[in-house]
């Protein structure tokens, strides 16, 4: 990581913590309700909390650069997925010991006949568990993605407005005019930030479209699709980045996908995609006509050799629709003329499924690149590695006397979650274990 990431990092961790306490803060100084028992005033204080951070949900999910550049989007979307657990535990909390320390409070509930401040909070906490049991329950319900995505977007806006209704109407804590101005300006930053990300990069995105050039089959149910910019100069990436794409929509429908780069980086203006099968978009790729104008979001993501200078070897380990960035990583290479050895594990089902084979023996003679295949199912009379990628497969792999090896890991979750610790287990450095989750939602 560059200096300045990690530097920016830091920075942000403070920022995060300064701003979801910001409520709370407050809520605490200046002109307050006193003689109040401590159980209520906790309650209270639990509900700031959760408001502040509900608020920085929208800066995770309004692809700011800046603010993912130090950790990489899918950790970022990770965070945003783990901490939604937290908010909703903040804002039941705030309710629910109130009912059961008051008898009073429960009549709150009655959304008919309590005041409309209270009718404010119910709603706020409902549209909460409802996106949240979408969230959870939206594969098993086989929600269609992009209905999903409004759908949460929302759900979203609607919970904070009234939550940001609900305090602003029972008063006692923003009582006086400096409170109620940051407080609003609190709830007008969050309709900013879906305001950015619905209307503004939309219009950035109409103002710089695309062209397909090329759509090309690949083995295991792969694509890869070219496009080329329409009066602009298109956009600079590092490898192993991604970006979201648009196609057969207007960008302000919310129908982008998120795919990563598997073109070289030096390559000027076209940019090409690998994309898998994998859904209900992805398998339309292959209908997507030459001269059909897309549109283009990115580069995102800091899955790349170079936030990581100086690496004396490199071993990169894929599956399935991993592979994609791997591709980039090896195309750069060979552009570049780099000769860092590197060593690629990339698993699949199946010989049929292995994307790019070709290619990647036709790489092993212009790159220090050794590539080893691992099938799920191989054939009969294979001689490679089968099975999955395992800790003691890793032995056998990882180059011994490196001072500096970097690992860049990109596949399914199972995979994931099994090879970082055998790695870990072996003896690299988490540093130096880079993950590209591709599952954002």
């Amino acid at each position: 990581m560059k200096p300045s990431d990690k530097r920016m990092g830091v920075l942000w961790l403070l920022l995060y913590v300064v701003f979801a306490l910001a409520p709370l803060i407050l809520m605490l100084f200046g002109e307050r309700p006193m003689g109040r028992e401590f159980i209520r005033e906790l309650s209270v204080a639990f509900g700031f909390v959760g408001i502040g951070v509900m608020a920085l949900h929208f800066v995770l999910t309004a692809r700011i650069t800046a603010v993912k550049a130090p950790y990489g989007s899918d950790v970022v979307y990770h965070f945003h997925h783990r901490i939604a657990f937290l908010t909703l535990f903040l804002w039941l909390a705030h309710p629910v010991i109130l009912f059961i320390q008051f008898e009073w409070a429960r009549g709150l509930l009655n959304v008919f006949t309590a005041p409309w401040r209270a009718r404010w909070g119910v709603f706020s906490v409902v549209f909460l568990l409802g996106l949240m049991l979408l969230a959870i329950w939206r594969r098993q319900l086989k929600l269609e993605y992009v209905i999903w995505r409004i759908t949460h977007g929302v759900l979203a806006v609607l919970a904070m407005l009234a939550v940001m209704v609900h305090a602003y109407m029972v008063g006692r804590y923003i009582g006086t005019p400096l409170k109620q101005a940051l407080w609003l300006a609190y709830g007008a930053i969050s309709v900013a930030l879906v305001a950015y990300l619905r209307v503004y990069k939309p219009w950035q995105m109409l103002r710089r479209p695309y062209r397909v050039t090329l759509v090309r089959a690949e083995h295991g149910a792969m694509w890869s699709l070219a496009l080329e910019p329409v009066g602009h100069a298109g956009l600079r990436f590092e490898p192993g980045q991604f970006a979201w794409l648009t196609a057969r929509k207007s960008p302000f429908a919310a129908h982008e996908h998120p795919f990563s780069f598997s073109s070289s980086s030096e390559q000027r203006g076209s940019v090409e995609f690998a994309i898998k099968e994998l859904g209900d978009f992805t398998a339309t790729i292959q209908d997507l006509p030459v001269g059909l104008q897309v549109y283009v979001d990115g580069p995102y993501g800091s899955f790349s050799p170079d936030r990581h200078r100086g690496a004396e070897q490199r071993l990169l380990i894929a599956g399935g629709a991993g592979i994609a960035p791997m591709m980039s990583i090896l195309r750069t290479m060979v552009d570049r003329g780099d000769r860092t050895p590197v060593t690629l594990l990339y698993g699949t089902q199946d010989w049929d499924g292995a994307s790019f084979g070709d290619e990647l023996a036709t790489l092993q003679e212009k790159l220090n690149l050794k590539v080893v295949h691992v099938l799920e199912r191989p054939p009969e009379g294979w001689q490679g590695e089968s099975g999955y990628v395992t800790r003691e497969m890793l032995s056998r792999y990882l180059p011994g006397g490196a001072t500096n090896l970097h690992v860049y890991l990109c596949g399914p979750t199972g995979m994931l979650n099994a090879v970082e610790p055998a790695l870990e287990a072996l003896g690299v450095p988490p540093a130096r274990i880079h993950l590209e989750r591709f599952d954002l939602a």
